[in-house]
């Protein structure tokens, strides 16, 4: 049987929060994608959802407390430039340290958003299409 290789001995603290701002911004962005009080509560629940469920290393450390987490800004756009800048840098960093780990990285990013997307009656509308597009183009350009 082989043993569970923990997050701590491949990731640096770095390196973590790189992975959890990527992810976590996410679920903040489709919920800023989608405004309305309501409908963006549903988009980050079930974006938050989402995230809880990665396996893996990757889920292993969207499972830690994101310690100096900060997707603050003010506005949408401020968020968005750190969390593509996050994604790409996650992309870049598995590669290098758990290169196994990309494609689960890029599939929980797809699951994340693709609940949220599905998170109200009648699909995601043009905002929330357009964010899932910028998403996807900021994990393929990495």
């Amino acid at each position: 049987m082989s043993e569970k290789i923990t997050p701590a001995e491949i990731l640096t603290p770095d390196d973590k929060l790189t992975l959890q701002t990527a992810a976590h911004g996410v679920v903040s962005l489709m919920a800023a994608a989608d405004p309305g009080p309501i409908s963006s509560t549903r988009s980050g629940t079930a974006g938050g959802k989402a995230l809880s469920s990665a396996t893996g290393l990757v889920g292993r450390v969207l499972a830690e407390k994101a310690k100096g987490l900060d997707l603050g800004g003010s506005s949408t756009a401020d968020l968005a430039d750190r969390v593509f800048a996050a994604l790409a840098d996650s992309v870049t960093l598995l590669k290098a340290k758990a290169p196994e780990e990309v494609a689960n990285f890029r599939d929980t990013i797809a699951t994340i958003t693709e609940a949220a997307s599905r998170a109200h009656r009648g699909g995601p509308g043009p905002a929330e299409t357009a964010m899932i597009q910028k998403i996807s183009a900021a994990l393929a350009d990495a």
